[in-house]
């Protein structure tokens, strides 16, 4: 793991604070096979499933009731034990995240909010080299406790482990296709696959760019990249801090793993333990060399400021530091707060932004499956009190019929 200080330490947070969150050359593709979709539906969806998730011609896009039945079936006791222990503390941050309705009353006026939940969402859930029963938790857990009526999950070949999953948080349906054409599906609907308010959950860059391309006709989460570590630690443990390093780094060769410090003598044994535990595990082996570093700055203030220009999905701090993080995904807190723990059973969500999208919001939460509708209810009194500013301001904008709109019911405005 390389170790940049100075001038090259300054240009990789540069690097790092402008990094984009898809490939433009990819774009072309992917718009043509959402257009595939969108004027063809489920034609379209099946061949591009029959042709590159393998799905049998003569099978059906949805999974059946009787298949997820089976999977929770084979399932082992500690499967599904995990599978419960953490859908329901993911489940209890949910319903400690759930934003209030409220009312006020202000010189006459009524003024509150109430919440309600959206009609439908579709959760993407990646299919690759594992069953990512994780992010199947991270995205239907929290529509349910938001209420949403309708959610639908799209994943290609989902394995065993995932149905089993989708069984126990009691999906109804689930559809055996991904990648961008999945997007469509979900974003225009078809003849299987009904259409959704929105779409959420990560995804490699055709699933990306699918979502940028569909998100003026289907509301979306975020656009997400690949997994981004950011260590921020002056005196913590080398081999805690490498293995938090390396767990986000076999996510992807394209991960960008990043420890920040000021300690000349924990930079090094950080970076030789990193060497050591990327020795067997390939994926992660490669986004170290492609991606990762060790950036040794001058000063605690000077390693904090690093860490906000990335706006790193995730980042792990000393408590003292807490406070100056301003950009993150999620925090994580002292060093036994292993990043692992999020990403499978501690509570928040583990779908985060990426590229820099973390510098003006946090990760999928609730509040993603809801809207907060305002409401106002004024009195005579309360009409008076305000009618003379709202007519003049109207006039002042050149609108007459609004100023005309108060007058009429307070000719003294």
């Amino acid at each position: 793991m390389r170790i940049l200080t100075g001038p090259a330490a300054a240009r990789r947070v540069d690097q790092l604070a402008k990094r984009g969150s898809q490939s433009a050359a990819l774009e072309p593709k992917v718009s043509k096979i959402v257009e595939d979709v969108r004027r063809h539906g489920d034609r379209a969806l099946r061949r591009y499933a029959i042709n590159w998730d393998g799905l049998p011609p003569n099978r059906g896009l949805r999974v059946s009731e009787a298949e997820l039945e089976a999977a929770w079936t084979i399932a082992s006791p500690r499967l599904r034990s995990s599978l419960r222990q953490a859908s329901a503390n993911i489940r209890r941050f949910c319903r400690w995240q759930q934003p209030k309705e409220w009312h006020r009353h202000a010189g006459g006026m009524l003024l509150g909010q109430i919440v309600r939940p959206l009609a439908s969402v579709g959760c993407y859930v990646p299919g690759g080299r594992h069953p990512l029963v994780s992010s199947l938790l991270m995205t239907v857990v929290p529509a349910q406790v938001a209420g949403v009526p309708e959610i639908r999950v799209v994943s290609p070949n989902p394995r065993v482990e995932v149905l089993a999953a989708a069984r126990m948080l009691g999906v109804r349906e689930f559809y055996r296709v991904g990648g961008a054409q999945a997007i469509a599906a979900l974003a225009f609907g078809t003849k299987s696959i009904p259409r959704v308010d929105k779409i959420v959950g990560p995804g490699n860059q055709y699933v990306t760019l699918a979502k940028k391309l569909v998100s003026f006709d289907c509301s979306i989460d975020f656009l997400a990249g690949p997994t981004e570590v950011v260590i921020l630690s002056h005196r913590g443990r080398a081999n805690f801090i490498a293995a938090d390093l390396v767990a986000q780094a076999e996510h992807d060769p394209d991960a960008v793993p990043v420890f920040i410090t000021s300690s000349t003598r924990l930079a090094r044994a950080t970076a030789t333990a990193v060497k050591q535990l990327t020795d067997h595990n390939d994926i992660a082996r490669q986004s170290v060399a492609r991606q990762g570093c060790v950036l040794l700055a001058h000063s605690r203030a000077e390693a904090v400021e690093w860490a906000n220009r990335i706006a790193p999905e995730h980042i792990t701090v000393d408590a003292r530091d807490l406070p100056s993080i301003q950009n993150a995904g999620s925090i994580f807190v002292g060093e036994y707060s292993a990043q692992a723990a999020g990403d499978y059973a501690s509570g928040p969500n583990h779908v985060l932004p990426t590229a820099g999208v973390a510098r003006f919001r946090g990760g999928l939460a609730i509040m993603d499956f809801v809207k907060i509708i305002t409401v106002q209810e004024l009195s005579e009194r309360g009409l008076q009190r305000i009618g003379r500013t709202v007519a003049y301001l109207a006039e002042t904008e050149g609108l007459r019929a609004h100023a005309e709109s108060i007058r009429v019911r307070c000719p003294d405005a």
